[in-house]
């Protein structure tokens, strides 16, 4: 192994330094709304020069606001096509939720918007509510800091995740609907840990009676469909494990990592090595602390970890292993004058499928949760598709031919979701935070989140209190599915 220059160890560290002034830059607009633009850029690919798409602050990709900050945004369309950028987890009024026509238009190129709202703190992100958009990274971390933050003794260090593809989004649909996006078609990989019922296919799958997956976990043996698109690439804030971003760290300091999944269709492990960690949020949320080294989480999901570094130096990779293969990316940790050893982008082993079983997703205990109170309104959300024809559905149906999922406002909702599907599905709900309150038939008083993964022939109910009277989105954030159309809307009555 390689060990990295001392320029490009320095280098790192004076990018750290400069991202720590974010809170401040946000914090001296007083006011005045924050400019955020988004716009084409070149980033350094194992290095191949690749234009992507961005949302540029003051200070670089993203935005930090400091506690009790409004989110006053104007919006800069920059690019040379329409887009519009949904502002993942938080709350703002409808009109400002970022969903093309519902109820306002994407911007056109050259056009500004406005938006002001009081934002929910914690580790948020923000991405193009257009799913071939998205996949040029079009997205960005929204980071918004509460009093306890900033009084705490801690290292803020943001590991922002995407899977790239050097073809155009339009070339990698047509791979992924014609059945070529991975090596093996779509049967290589699925298989990991499922093997007794291989053979029923999807169609068959849909028959089953719900009763039957109940704790089954793991589908029951059946053949999981893991990852449908071999990437060119996994990014860690932009880079590979080619030329990982170091940050410097202190001896015996304490780090708190916000992990934030922005990838198109890719799951990721986390995992912090010799370094021990508190998961301690998810989706900006804080959840009653869960000790270990290895946490995962879906497409559009948050994790928040804690570590305390141990007193002599050192360097700590903080790796993000691609599911169900042995692809990684990542960060590195080190204290001033470490060793930084080169890291092999491919591991050894294939990384397991994630929470198969919902064991994680059991651990987790809000640490706020949400008041008791009669359930007013349930409704069951099946979830379905196929991998050919590659069509995935909600309730039996694509946007456009959808039925609305109705409530009203005020109304304690349970919202159960069925996957009868072999691919797992994060389903994310716009202008709500939820309590995870069943998996499989069990009860359980789990995490408050926006973003919950459903496996593989599984079960997760949330609840929720029905908010402003719209039409809020309700789809699932894995973006080749959302793109052929498993989009439905939470329609909301005064």
């Amino acid at each position: 192994m390689n060990t990295l220059s001392r320029r490009g160890f320095l280098a790192a560290g004076a990018a750290v330094l400069a991202s720590a002034h974010l809170p401040r830059i946000a914090a001296a607009q007083g006011l005045a709304p924050l400019p955020l633009h988004a716009a084409s850029r070149v980033i350094d690919i194992d290095g191949r020069a690749a234009t992507v798409w961005g949302l540029a602050g003051l200070a670089g990709q993203g935005l930090t606001l400091d506690p009790g900050a409004r989110f006053r945004v104007d919006l800069h369309n920059d690019l040379d096509v329409d887009t519009l950028i949904h502002w993942h987890g938080q709350i703002p009024p409808n009109a400002q939720d970022g969903v093309p026509d519902m109820p306002l238009p994407m911007l056109a190129p050259g056009e500004t918007r406005s938006y002001d709202f009081a934002p929910l703190p914690g580790t948020y992100w923000m991405h193009a509510h257009v799913p071939l958009h998205e996949m040029r990274l079009l997205a960005a971390p929204l980071i918004v800091r509460s009093a306890e933050d900033v009084a705490a003794d801690r290292q803020e260090v943001v590991l922002f995740l995407h899977d790239f593809s050097f073809k155009a989004p339009e070339e990698v649909m047509a791979e992924i609907l014609d059945g070529h996006g991975t090596a093996g078609g779509h049967g290589g990989n699925h298989g990991a840990g499922m093997g007794g019922m291989a053979g029923m296919d999807h169609g068959a799958m849909g028959n089953m009676p719900m009763g039957g997956m109940a704790g089954m976990g793991a589908a029951g043996g059946m053949a999981m469909d893991l990852n449908d698109y071999d990437w060119d690439a996994y990014l860690a804030n932009d880079r590979t494990l080619s030329d990982p971003e170091v940050v410097q760290v202190e001896r015996g300091g304490r780090i708190r990592l916000r992990v934030i999944n922005a990838a198109a269709a890719t799951v990721f492990w986390i995992e912090t090595g010799t370094a021990q960690a508190r998961l301690v949020a998810v989706d900006g949320h804080a959840v009653q602390p869960v000790p270990g080294t290895r946490f995962g989480l879906a497409m559009g999901q948050r994790l928040d970890l804690e570590i305390d570094l141990p007193q002599q130096g050192g360097a700590w990779p903080i790796l993000a292993l691609r599911e169900g293969a042995p692809e990684r990316t990542g960060l590195i940790l080190a204290t001033q004058g470490a060793e930084v050893r080169r890291i092999d982008p491919m591991a050894e082993a294939e990384a397991p499928a994630f929470d198969t079983d919902l064991a994680q997703e059991q651990r987790l205990i809000a640490a706020d949760a949400l008041p008791d109170r009669p359930v007013d309104r349930s409704h069951m959300v099946m979830l379905g598709g196929t991998m050919q024809p590659y069509v995935w559905t909600i309730n039996g149906a694509v946007w456009g031919q959808h039925r609305p999922i109705a409530a009203r406002s005020g109304e304690r909702v349970v919202l159960s979701f069925h996957n009868m599907s072999m691919m797992g599905h994060p389903m994310h709900l716009h202008g709500h935070v939820f309590q995870v309150v069943g998996l499989n038939g069990r009860a359980v008083r789990g995490a408050l989140r926006d973003t919950v993964y459903v496996p593989p022939m599984s079960m997760v109910d949330v609840a929720l209190d029905a908010g402003e009277a719209a039409r809020w989105m309700l789809h699932c954030h894995h973006m080749p599915h959302l793109k052929t159309g498993m989009m439905t809307e939470f329609t909301i009555s005064a």
